[in-house]
């Protein structure tokens, strides 16, 4: 009995169509991936960094981590200072217990001289409204504690009289863990500061206008 064999070229030819056709495949998966490793590496380099006004390369993940800092410390700041500053008779003891809760020692030693020096006894006796009229406060986060200064004005109200006066305050700006409702932005003010209170004679004139 005979056993049929296939021609030999034709084997040989049939095995290098498929070798041929492996390598190329192979070859073209080569070539896709790196071309898609380019593109990605080329995207990366364009979208992770950013450059800052000094010329400086800063990860984009850091940018925005800055860029949120910022408006939770201003955000952190402008609480603090309207709890500790809007005050009247009936509300002056929630404000700061509030204002204490964003804010270290320094903060509360301050408070105890403005006890001990009348302030809130006033605010009683001739039933006093003090205002915030408007709250601006510069932070620096070039490194933690973040140096921060802040702008207030404020009038009190004296019934028929109303005065306007501007503070200028100074401190720093630590992290802690954040606590809600009382500390929301996870923010501490240390080394707190009242550097300057000017009364603002011409205000309500330039306001008036």
């Amino acid at each position: 009995m005979q056993i049929p064999y296939k021609n030999i070229f034709d084997v040989l030819r049939t095995n290098r169509f498929i070798v041929i056709a492996t390598v190329g495949c192979s070859a073209l998966v080569c070539v896709v991936s790196i071309l898609m490793t380019i593109k990605i590496h080329r995207e990366s380099q364009n979208n992770a960094f950013v450059v800052s006004s000094k010329g400086d390369i800063i990860p984009l993940k850091v940018v925005h981590q800055r860029e949120n800092l910022e408006v939770e410390a201003l955000a952190h700041l402008e609480r603090f200072h309207h709890y500790f500053y809007n005050i009247d008779a009936n509300n002056y003891k929630k404000q700061i217990e509030k204002a204490l809760w964003l804010s270290n020692n320094a903060v509360a030693d301050l408070f105890r001289q403005k006890q001990a020096e009348g302030v809130y006894n006033r605010l009683l006796q001739y039933s006093l409204v003090q205002n915030v009229i408007s709250i601006q406060s510069k932070v620096e986060l070039e490194s933690e504690p973040y140096k921060f200064k802040t702008v207030t004005i404020f009038q009190i109200n004296r019934g028929s009289i109303i005065d306007t006066y501007e503070l200028i305050s100074s401190g720093n700006l630590i992290h802690v863990d954040r606590n809600f409702p009382h500390n929301p932005h996870g923010l501490l003010i240390t080394d707190y500061f009242e550097n300057t209170l000017r009364k603002l004679e011409d205000y309500e004139m330039s306001h008036n206008q």
